[in-house]
């Protein structure tokens, strides 16, 4: 079995070096002949996971708004990142490629010299663009990118609250103090640059991407405690017994009494209960965002013939195979939450099942925006899937993590997940791999590889 899916692995690779099409160095749109672009606005959380949605029956999350972009819209219900780390899901958003292409392989690393970002094919083909919010490929500055007429960012991680009187954001190149909880205020920015916007003349397109629901998980003042009183269940895997973990690899087990782990949760006496509730009291926020962007989009007469999508950079375990946190390759640390509306494209209450990617969103905005997919791309456009159109589609795709010497408890790992089996290997650990059949086994207890 090993042998068998080694050289699987390795057919993949070949496959895929002999596709790849290299980066060029200048940027030509092409257009879609016969097509009229729409505005989009493309909504990004931060650790988001897969489940946390109240129509998806979550124990805790209230997310109205993004319940009723399910109810008007599209839910991709299995979306995934190629990389569950911040700094290369968002790159990987940004540039439509794996993260062994784009090389933005943690969350220290600068964008390299020569990455493409898909906005700036909008911005050349004439659309009026901006970025608001966390950017954080590459902490140590907050200066403008390329490819936005507008900018609102900060340094690193933000902060949820100002962390002194003169904290300041960058707007446009200049300090701006931030006001008060960055969630409303980044939203603030966005609605105040809708508001600016012509949509007739120019179409736009609006990336909001939010902090929460970042670590330290700080809700807004009248979230506190919305959800302290709730009972918590813990996930089945979280238990130190011989069924969930005698067939997983070493470092899983040792792990769990480490930063990233149930038993010693970042060094600390850490309560995951509580920890889980304020999660989802920030995340409250995110989705009034959601629906203070749609509202607007009402106002201005656009609402239906404009493509909103939203999803999170990456998942986050808490207490999963008696983990925190995300980086591994199991459901919960690669699956993340993923809406699409437009009325004028998509029937209410559509559902996707095929696998979509972070690398998918490029392509996807592009063709919304009546541009082709640069053929160096690696990721597809899923309007068509949610046409319910009968189009070649990916069987797997391929999920990596690069070990970070501040995380030295996390291997580097390598997966390929399909619609019924995800495989997972390490690089320098050998005592065993992991099989799962997803489908008949979606919570990862069984390796296969032990049968």
């Amino acid at each position: 079995m090993k042998e068998k899916l080694s050289f699987a692995i390795l057919l993949l690779a070949s496959v895929q070096a002999q596709a790849v099409v290299p980066v060029p160095e200048s940027v030509v749109p092409q257009r879609i002949k016969g097509t009229q672009p729409r505005n989009v606005v493309f909504i990004l959380s931060d650790d988001h996971r897969y489940d946390a949605m109240s129509f998806m029956g979550h124990q805790f999350a209230k997310t109205p708004h993004m319940d009723s972009m399910a109810e008007n819209g599209v839910h991709l219900k299995n979306a995934f990142v190629t990389t569950s780390l911040c700094s290369p899901s968002r790159a990987s958003i940004l540039t439509g490629l794996y993260t062994f292409r784009h090389r933005v392989i943690d969350n220290n690393r600068l964008v390299p010299a020569g990455t493409l970002f898909f906005p700036q094919y909008l911005q050349k083909a004439g659309y009026a663009t901006a970025y608001i919010g966390k950017w954080h490929m590459g902490g140590a500055t907050d200066e403008p990118r390329p490819g936005f007429d507008h900018w609102v960012s900060f340094r690193g991680q933000g902060n949820y609250l100002p962390p002194n009187p003169n904290y300041t954001l960058n707007v446009d190149g200049k300090r701006v103090k931030q006001k008060g909880y960055i969630t409303t205020e980044l939203t603030d920015y966005a609605l105040t640059w809708l508001d600016k916007q012509q949509p007739q003349e120019k179409p736009f397109f609006l990336y909001l991407s939010h902090k929460a629901v970042h670590a330290n998980f700080t809700p807004e003042k009248r979230y506190q405690d919305r959800f302290a009183n709730l009972p918590f269940k813990r996930p089945a895997s979280e238990a130190n017994t011989e069924v969930n973990f005698g067939d997983k690899p070493r470092w899983l087990r040792d792990q769990r009494n480490s930063w990233h782990g149930v038993d010693f949760p970042y060094h600390s006496d850490l309560n995951i209960e509580q920890y889980y509730k304020r999660y989802c009291e920030a995340l409250c926020s995110v989705d009034d965002s959601v629906g203070r962007v749609l509202q607007k989009l009402k106002a201005m007469g656009i609402y239906e013939d404009t493509l909103v999508i939203y999803m999170g950079d990456n998942g986050f375990m808490f207490g999963e195979h008696g983990l925190i946190d995300k980086r591994v390759a199991y459901e919960t640390s690669i699956r993340v939450p993923m809406l699409m509306q437009c009325p004028a494209l998509f029937k209410g209450n559509t559902t996707v099942d095929q696998m979509v990617a972070n690398i998918d969103i490029a392509p996807t905005v592009m063709q919304a925006m009546g541009l082709q997919k640069p053929a160096h791309m690696d990721g597809q456009s899923f309007i068509p899937l949610a046409q319910g159109k009968d189009i070649p589609w990916r069987d797997y795709f391929l999920y990596v993590y690069y070990w970070e010497k501040n995380f030295p408890q996390s291997p580097t790992v390598f997966s390929l997940r399909g619609d019924q089996y995800k495989y997972i290997t390490y690089y320098g650990l050998w005592d065993t791999d992991e099989l799962y059949d997803i489908k008949n086994d979606p919570t990862e207890s069984r390796n296969l590889l032990h049968d």
